[in-house]
């Protein structure tokens, strides 16, 4: 696992564009604390089928403007036309972004098979490396225990070369929280001649029903023995919480150990679970 170490280490967190005024200015407030501990990037996810993408747009501007720190647009083809991602793509250069985060996406519901005219993440990687060249550093999604849609691993390790050879800059993994299957992938991924840096997506373990929920939509693993403690708790949410922090925090010793070129936080416009763990690695 050697290419990994190689690569310069980068931290990032991660927000959703808010709904309502109060859920912005609570974002502000959070975002304000985690320009503190300066982040090599902020990201803004991007509703299935674009279904946040005003509200995303607005939120990456402002966060980039007011934080001074360099932040990323999540961006998905599904159901857009080459000419909407053509303005969209453009209207970020000329904003000042560079940096995008580029996913297939989700169908949202009662789109049946209306997938638009780029069909996968590889496609888009590769439009907008035609369109604008080397302007923008182009992140993609990795799956160390596989896409949820993926026919078997090597198919998906397959898709994810892919993407690289588009021209993917670097990529960052859905959250696990089972090492081994990380360390098969990176593996893998070094045998397939993949190494471009492979940061780790890290989701703070704050609510048990949400986390089991989040994770059979993204084919994530509970650990057997993680969900047993975390049932075990109950109602007892500050213990859940503590429990969660150290399991968390131990993850993330690990992957650094083992070479990871960084980690990116999934927020959840939430402060101290991601900024509590950033605080125990003494980063």
């Amino acid at each position: 696992m050697n290419a990994q170490k190689d690569h310069e280490k980068r931290f990032s967190f991660e927000f959703f564009p808010p709904k309502t005024d109060v859920g912005v200015e609570k974002l502000k407030k959070v975002r304000e604390e985690f320009t503190k501990v300066n982040p090599h990037f902020f990201s803004v996810t991007y509703g299935a089928g674009g279904s946040t993408r005003d509200r995303t747009y607005e939120t990456v501007l402002g966060t980039q403007k007011e934080t001074g720190i360099e932040t990323a647009p999540h961006l998905s083809c599904v159901g857009d036309t080459k000419e909407q991602l053509r303005d969209l793509i453009n209207d970020y250069k000329e904003q000042g972004i560079k940096r995008i985060v580029t996913l297939r996406g989700d169908l949202p519901s009662g789109m049946g098979a209306s997938l638009g005219e780029l069909k996968y993440a590889s496609d888009l990687v590769k439009f907008i490396r035609d369109e604008t060249g080397d302007h923008f550093h182009l992140e993609v999604a990795a799956y160390p225990e596989m896409h949820p849609q993926a026919a078997n691993m090597q198919a998906d390790l397959d898709a994810f070369k892919v993407k690289v050879d588009a021209g993917a800059s670097s990529a960052i993994t859905q959250y696990f929280y089972n090492i081994d299957a990380y360390k098969y992938f990176i593996d893998s991924c070094e045998k397939m001649g993949i190494d471009i840096p492979i940061v780790v997506g890290i989701m703070p373990i704050t609510n048990y029903e949400n986390l089991v929920r989040f994770s059979a939509t993204c084919g994530a693993e509970i650990p057997r023995w993680i969900k047993a403690r975390l049932e075990g708790y109950g109602d007892d949410l500050d213990s859940l919480k503590k429990f969660g922090e150290e399991v968390v925090t131990g993850l993330c010793e690990e992957v650094l150990a083992l070479g990871a070129p960084g980690l990116h936080f999934y927020t959840l416009n939430q402060l101290e679970p991601s900024l509590s763990i950033w605080k125990n690695l003494n980063l």
